[in-house]
């Protein structure tokens, strides 16, 4: 296994919302929980490197895969990922996954639902850390024009023919396709525990319906007066060749109590790629 291996993670199932959710954890004995919510089409075990140095540190680490990812169920037929969704499901899982002091990191989508989460709920964490994490860019665009492209995405989804993936070395190449720094063995390793056998081949563990366009446009204001209301001392951490908008400087200031750093030579998917480096900010943080 890359990323090291003396903290072995405790795979559990949590049910929350209906929806069974999986979740790893690292050093359960330790008190003070740091929790890391992955981003989109991702998974609980992308954390495994950041993990590995924060258990060192003494920290307990959880992770846990949304609706729709890795090996947590899908919404049923009929049913859509909104993304409060995701909020209502971090809400609900938060009293299982820590009992005492916690620390909550998000990746990407994944820090734009802690960011809703922690403005709402000021009590709960400790510090939070936006990993490459401010939100989507604005949509350019009026609310019908976007209801209408996601009722159109909507409509090719269910005339797709599912793409399957070869084998397990097909899953590697698309990945290192969009992240061409990967080490091959930490692509095997995210490969391995994102896919699963189908007949005919293998596919992602994702929902596809997540590949449809979001029916919800993105406001800054709106996100914005989100992140005016995060009590907690905010982490964020960026990388020198990742994802910015144009408004990223707003972002940041609209965050009452926060300091931003750059990781060098590093794109969006920091926790696969400088792992150590993202472990290591991260502690400076939390203390």
């Amino acid at each position: 296994m890359p990323f090291g291996t003396k903290h072995q993670p405790v795979e559990r199932t949590l049910t929350a919302n209906g929806l069974k959710h999986h979740v790893l954890s690292w050093n359960d004995a330790a008190g003070t929980t740091i929790v890391c919510c992955h981003g989109f089409l991702d998974q609980a075990w992308s954390f495994q490197g950041v993990a590995q140095p924060l258990a060192d540190a003494g920290f307990r680490v959880v992770a846990f895969d949304w609706r729709g990812h890795g090996e947590t169920e899908h919404v049923g037929r009929g049913g859509y990922y909104h993304f409060l969704d995701y909020v209502l499901d971090l809400h609900a899982l938060m009293p299982f996954l820590a009992s005492g002091d916690v620390h909550v990191v998000g990746h990407s989508m994944g820090g734009t639902a802690v960011s809703l989460y922690a403005a709402t709920h000021p009590g709960v964490a400790e510090s939070v850390t936006l990993v490459e994490g401010l939100g989507p860019p604005a949509f350019d665009g009026q609310a019908p024009d976007k209801a209408r492209t996601w009722l159109d995405s909507m409509d090719r989804f269910w005339r797709r023919e599912p793409k399957l993936l070869t084998d397990l070395a097909d899953a590697v190449r698309r990945l290192r396709m969009a992240n061409p720094a990967m080490p091959t063995d930490i692509a095997y390793f995210l490969a391995e525990k994102g896919t699963v056998e189908v007949d005919g081949g293998l596919t992602w563990r994702f929902d596809p319906l997540h590949r449809t366009t979001s029916p919800s446009p993105f406001d800054p204001a709106e996100f914005g007066s989100f992140l005016a209301r995060i009590e907690a001392p905010t982490l964020v951490v960026s990388g020198e060749r990742g994802f910015r908008t144009a408004d990223h400087e707003a972002r940041v200031a609209a965050l009452p109590n926060a300091k931003e750093i750059v990781l060098p030579d590093v794109g969006h998917m920091i926790h696969w790629l400088q792992p150590e480096a993202l472990a290591e900010a991260i502690l400076s943080h939390v203390g």
